[in-house]
């Protein structure tokens, strides 16, 4: 067989792999580094068998950076592994690392490496029995691919529901596939929920669960999610419970430190939240997330100090909070060095520049969060719709904030941050229609908001005033 053949024949086989160079995942370059800090931080911090899920992301990533090299050690970590957390499954869970070496030694022109791993991969699919050569559909790969989907990012993460919803309807009482389900389908109800939804979409979090908590009762990760939703759904008390737990249990302590601060600057106790990020700070000083999080504390206590005087800031306090500010700035620098894709880590930074009056490094802020690549529907509605108040209430201009209001409208997808569009949207028309009731622009406008809101008889009415203005308008300009 001639080489090209053989290159050929060894390709059709590698696509039949299930392995992360074969998943699809979404990893936005500028992203990378980010991951690859929560990878290091998890394997070092999650007390959860795991290294070898990892272990095999890390590859994958390395192998993104053309660290080809580092990426085989990554692999070699991860089969040291396999053995240890998985004894039972180690075949079937082996099916993923030898995919990624056969990939990655194919990417490296090794092709003869590359088969004796195709061939471990056909040995193992043949003794399991599967129908297939290189491939095998089991309920263990769909969560691994799940699991893979879910540390890539928000981009991923409908993809990776699928993956463990398939799984439970193999295995319904299996922990970790409940484990992954519960974990991705609170991240999923929390993106941007719509306000008259929030309730019911945040309560649907909290069967999977605690379901997920009775198969680990010593899940500790579980518990602070779980604590989190509690709180969010008006259960404060039961919530608090869990959160005292999880910090009593001193397994995967430092990874459970930043969402029990999460609970605690909820709650409005900033100090509390700050003492647990600054000792989460000390383990993981590259963390994007920890970062962000202090930022967040800091502008709450900005605004409470505000709230204080009354939104009156002088002298002693209007220091406080310069020195607040400028403590909530450098942490958000540091969040978005970390992770340049952080949208709402740019929200926050301009909007504390907003609090100390630099409106112009505010605009710029705006302007650089608006121009990253790979920018989801709901990031642009979000940035669209602060830009906006920017544009309305610092920048006293109704036209920019009309813009943006309108560009956050226009993109359809339900959301939070597109509902408080339109009512604001709204109030600009009003008060634009207050100043001049034969505002042809206006009455459209308000046409517009109207059809946005299902009123349709109302929205025909507004959009008939508007054409019958123009066409008044028109023949008053033919008569001259």
């Amino acid at each position: 067989m001639s080489d090209r053949s053989n290159e050929t024949l060894i390709k059709e086989c590698l696509l039949q792999l299930r392995c992360h160079f074969t998943w699809g995942l979404q990893i936005d370059n500028t992203e990378m580094p980010d991951l690859e800090n929560r990878v290091f931080d998890q394997i070092e911090f999650l007390d959860v068998q795991c290294n070898t899920r990892m272990y095999n992301l890390l590859a994958y990533v390395k192998h993104l950076a053309g660290q080809n090299q580092e990426a085989l050690e990554s692999l070699k970590e991860a089969e040291d592994f396999l053995l240890q957390e998985f004894t039972d499954q180690s075949d079937v869970r082996g099916l993923v690392t030898w995919g990624n070496y056969a990939w990655l030694y194919h990417h490296m022109g090794r092709l003869g490496e590359a088969q004796t791993y195709l061939d471990k991969v056909e040995k193992t699919c043949k003794k399991l029995a599967s129908p297939f050569s290189h491939r095998m559909e089991c309920p263990e790969l769909d969560c691994e691919e799940g699991w893979a989907l879910l540390k890539c990012g928000r981009n991923n993460y409908e993809r990776a529901k699928v993956c463990f919803e398939k799984a439970l309807e193999v295995d319904p009482t299996n922990p970790e596939f409940s484990s992954g389900y519960a974990i991705i389908t609170y991240r999923l109800n929390r993106l941007n929920i719509r306000v008259e939804e929030k309730l019911s979409t945040l309560k649907n979090s909290l069967h999977p669960l605690e379901q997920a908590i009775r198969l680990n009762p010593e899940d500790v990760c579980l518990k602070v999610l779980l604590a989190l939703c509690l709180q969010d759904t008006g259960r404060e008390d039961e919530g608090e419970k869990y959160i005292e737990e999880a910090l009593a249990n001193k397994t995967s302590h430092t990874y459970i430190l930043r969402y029990a601060a999460k609970f605690h600057l909820k709650k409005g106790s900033l100090d509390q939240a700050l003492q647990l990020l600054k000792k989460a700070l000390k383990d993981t000083p590259s963390s994007a997330s920890v970062h962000h999080q202090i930022g967040l504390c800091y502008k709450a206590k900005i605004i409470q100090n505000k709230k204080v005087t009354h939104w009156q800031s002088r002298g002693q306090n209007r220091e406080n909070i310069e020195k607040l500010a400028r403590i909530a700035i450098n942490h958000l620098k540091f969040a978005l060095k970390y992770k340049p894709t952080f949208v709402i880590a740019y929200l926050n930074l301009a909007e504390i520049y907003i609090e100390i009056g630099e409106y112009s490094k505010a605009e710029d802020t705006y302007q650089k969060v608006s121009h990253l690549k790979s920018l989801t529907e709901e990031d642009l509605q979000q940035i669209h719709h602060r830009y906006g108040k920017f544009q309305e209430f610092q920048r006293k201009s109704e036209v920019n904030a009309i813009i943006h209001y309108l560009e956050a409208v226009k993109i359809k997808k339900p959301s939070f941050s597109r509902d408080k569009s339109i009512s604001a949207l709204e109030k600009c028309v009003l008060k634009k229609l207050q100043k001049n009731e034969f505002d042809v622009e206006g009455l459209c406008l308000l046409g517009f908001v109207q059809k946005q809101k299902g009123e349709i008889t109302k929205a025909l009415e507004s959009y008939e005033q508007a054409l019958k203005l123009a066409a008044g308008q028109e023949s008053s300009v033919d008569m001259s």
